[in-house]
């Protein structure tokens, strides 16, 4: 997973006013108006950092947000807090991720996921954290994200996690 790769042209960087968001649609309402609407501006107050995949004629294929936040061990399964303190523990998050419409079913949102975990797990030698979480928007999302290890987080049906120790196998592995 450690060296991404995608099509010839193709790049990932730092969301920024310049980027045009409008054409962009994964076909979610919700995905799409958060990007539109919200990322800069989430990402200028310091509450997540997005980063956009362009094709190679610049237009948006892709983009994901991350942040950090934390959640309390008794949310984790047994085998997991078993050996964590009992309080809140952090956590990096897949705030938000989205694949325009015109590149779905190609690989590329396989792609910008393990873009995006690399940036996690990069990201940890800076700040700590016991695993990733995101939030499904559904059930097909759920299915996507649970190639990649990610496992539900009791009580929580469309909340997934992969725990550091995972993550950190799935980099160098």
């Amino acid at each position: 997973m450690n060296g991404v790769q995608f099509p010839a042209g193709w790049y990932v960087e730092l969301l920024s006013k310049a980027h045009n968001r409008r054409k962009f649609s994964s076909g979610h309402l919700d995905v799409d108006r958060w990007f539109k609407q919200t990322a800069f501006q989430s990402q200028k107050k310091h509450l997540t950092v997005t980063k956009v995949l362009l094709d190679a004629t610049g237009s948006v294929a892709g983009f994901y947000s991350l942040a950090t936040s934390q959640i309390d061990f008794s949310d984790l399964p047994p085998e997991i807090s078993k050996s964590l303190p009992k309080r809140l523990l952090p956590v990096a998050v897949l705030a938000w991720f989205g694949v325009d419409y015109r590149q779905q079913g190609q690989g590329i949102g396989k792609r910008l996921l393990a873009t995006a975990l690399r940036d996690c797990y990069e990201a940890s030698d800076t700040f700590a954290f016991i695993a990733v979480i995101l939030d499904c928007i559904d059930t097909s999302a759920k299915h996507f994200y649970r190639q990649f290890h990610f496992a539900e987080l009791p009580g929580y049906p469309l909340r997934l996690f992969v725990p550091f120790r995972l993550l950190k196998e799935m980099m160098h592995g």
